[in-house]
């Protein structure tokens, strides 16, 4: 009595393990996309960022931003070891860029260089990345508030999870260091840095 008792407690755990071999399996049973040269790479994502400006308080300001991605995978599976993996190119249009706390300002920009390395290693239908990025941002006014500039620029750079849904088709979810600032075309040159926190959805072609 007391082993089918224990075995029906542990239903939910072996229904898991179960769902997850099948997961593996499926993932297995197709090339991954983010490994074929040539694979065009459509995202739409959303992101928030907290961090500080003029004092060490994460909690000094956040950005809010959410664009569209496009990318090209440039190469095949090149690398050896925990190192293979395939490179990536694309660049992001941005047309909501929203500031708070410090001050509410809404802007937009791009980022004209996205450079990502994906993984071949997964584990089931999870695939892992690191990406770099560089752009501008353009506001009606000076960012942070004081003689800034409203023309700054962006750096950022870590990593994420492709959690792919169906074949050709997966939820990204990122997190990475954040900068902004205006390269000294205003009177002073205060620096946004924080963590940025992301979520898209790609489509592969």
């Amino acid at each position: 009595m007391n082993l089918i008792a224990r075995f029906g407690a542990a239903r939910p755990l072996i229904r898991l393990m179960f769902l997850f071999a099948a997961c593996t399996a499926t993932a297995q049973q197709y090339p991954l996309p983010t490994a074929q040269k040539g694979t065009w790479d459509l995202n739409l994502w959303a992101t928030g960022a907290t961090g500080e400006e003029n004092r060490n308080s994460f909690t000094e300001a956040r950005i809010w931003t959410a664009g569209a991605f496009l990318g090209r995978v440039l190469t095949g599976e090149v690398g050896h070891g925990w190192r293979r993996g395939s490179l990536e190119y694309g660049f992001d249009v941005i047309p909501l860029f929203v500031t708070a706390k410090t001050q509410n300002v809404k802007g937009g920009g791009f980022e004209p260089v996205v450079l990502r390395w994906n993984s071949i290693h997964h584990l089931g239908p999870v695939l892992p990345y690191i990406e770099m990025a560089g752009g501008a941002i353009f506001t009606p006014t000076n960012i942070p508030p004081g003689n800034t500039s409203n023309v700054n620029f962006t750096a950022r750079g870590g990593g994420g999870i492709h959690l792919f849904t169906r074949k050709r088709q997966s939820v990204d979810i990122g997190c990475a260091w954040s900068h902004l600032s205006n390269a000294n075309l205003g009177i002073q040159n205060p620096e946004f840095n924080g963590i940025r926190l992301s979520l898209g959805y790609h489509w592969f072609r």
